[in-house]
């Protein structure tokens, strides 16, 4: 069959999107481009949220069109969305176009949920726990030809009041060590010249095995790397506060491949905050970690994520956040208005925030961090970068990342050159700085 995939959501997923993928051309089936010539679509979904949970609804009705419009046969919904309502009755009531629904741990049956022709849905929903993950490297196929993500480790065992993932992908499973070293290197051996080690939390890796620690993850995977292409790079993403030590730091220092780039997602700074978000560690533990990053790795670029309006949230307590991300001077951020749903533990917390103030102290954080960041990115100008050439939206111009630019959630380099290759990392002068983005010329 012609088959088209849609992924939504994290790159967790998108792990799982480029496992399904692989499994689908092993079994003879042909992924294409575009949806409408497709006989099979396939929608990956999240539910992390309640607005990606309306994106994924919203694209499942698109998509059903082209079972009227176009050549489908099959629609096939997995992922996050259905495995969060899959005992809700009005789940399946309210989608009769779709023929197939797989949980988060099922996607390795999705040859069968495609080629399924019954006249009920085709469902399968395990625990997810009993998604292993000590079983060999699968074959991918890739979304993106030179960058790449690599999962340590499944599902999370904190208890965060205001998140979704434990029930969603089950209690922390790490990967084998010697396992993320050999996707590593396969994926190496197709090409790839970035690749990202990702988890609900990284830097947790280990907590479940007695022992490893993800230090000992990243000197591996960097070791390995090395011997294959010393050029590529290695990056790290989702880190938790708790668990980011001087380890893991020492470890970029002495490793020229790992990206010198800490993405430590606090979601907040007020410690009464960050108690009812069941966040285990104080405002006092992020500024000695921040600086310890900053002592240490003097050039390190430095993101986070934090959330606004949540639950109980006084202007006092925003305004303790906001002078707390105008003191580290982040270079990246990204800012979530809190999403309320009834399965979540924070739903049952007194005094919920009117979404046109929660709003406000978004657009209000968002407008500090465009001053910070334009700060931080001027000091770039002067200064020669490897960059990872992925566009040419014109003639003359490209562009491209460096290795403290990760991908979409970042701003860009643009490079102003011409004859360059997709995927080819070359050298550039920054000359130029904005609010989110640089540009510069080859060098």
């Amino acid at each position: 069959m012609k088959i088209y995939l849609e992924s939504l959501g994290c790159s967790r997923n998108l792990v799982d999107s480029e496992i399904m993928l692989g499994r689908l051309i092993a079994a003879g089936h042909q992924i294409i481009t575009h949806p409408a010539r497709a006989e099979a679509i396939i929608i990956n979904t999240c539910g992390f949220i309640s607005t990606a949970s309306q994106e994924a609804v919203d694209v499942i009705l698109e998509m059903a069109e082209f079972k009227t419009t176009g050549a489908c046969q099959r629609l096939v919904v997995t992922g996050c969305l259905v495995q969060r309502y899959k005992d809700d009755p009005d789940l399946m009531d309210s989608l009769p176009e779709v023929d197939a629904f797989l949980g988060t741990a099922a996607c390795d049956h999705i040859v069968n949920a495609v080629k399924n022709t019954g006249n009920v849905p085709f469902t399968m929903f395990p625990e997810p726990d009993s998604r292993s993950v000590n079983i060999p490297v699968q074959n991918r196929t890739l979304f993106y030809e030179k960058t790449a993500y690599i999962k340590v480790s499944e599902g999370c065992s904190r208890h965060c009041t205001y998140c979704i993932i434990p029930t969603l992908r089950g209690h922390q499973r790490s990967r084998p060590v010697e396992l993320i070293c050999k996707e590593a290197s396969l994926l190496l051996d197709k090409g790839v010249k970035e690749i990202i080690l990702t988890a609900e939390n990284t830097t947790d890796y280990g907590l479940d095995l007695g022992g490893a620690a993800f230090h000992t993850v990243l000197e591996k995977t960097a070791s390995k790397m090395r011997q294959k292409d010393p050029a590529a790079w290695l990056r790290f993403l989702y880190t938790h506060p708790g668990t980011l030590d001087e380890r893991v730091i020492k470890a970029v220092q002495n490793h020229t491949s790992i990206c010198s780039y800490y993405d430590v997602p606090i979601q907040h700074a007020h410690d009464e905050v960050l108690k009812r978000m069941g966040r285990p560690y104080t405002r006092q533990d992020l500024t000695r970690l921040f600086s310890d990053i900053r002592r240490l790795d003097p050039d390190a670029a430095l993101r986070t994520t934090v959330i606004v309006g949540f639950p109980g949230e006084t202007d006092e307590q925003f305004n303790d956040l906001l002078t707390f991300i105008q003191e580290v001077e982040f270079d990246h951020l990204g800012v979530f208005t809190y999403s309320d749903s009834q399965d979540l533990p924070s739903h049952k917390l007194s005094a919920h925030i009117p979404e046109e103030l929660a709003e406000l102290r978004h657009d209000t954080i968002m407008a500090a961090q465009a001053k910070i960041s334009e700060k931080r990115n001027a000091r770039h100008v002067g200064r020669v970068y490897p960059v990872l050439v992925e566009e040419n939206p014109e003639e003359g111009v490209y562009i491209g990342r460096t290795p403290f630019q990760a991908p979409e959630v970042d701003g860009v380099t643009f490079i102003y050159s011409d004859g360059l290759d997709m995927g080819s990392l070359v050298q550039v002068k920054i000359t130029d700085a904005f609010e989110y983005d640089i540009a510069g010329e080859m060098v």
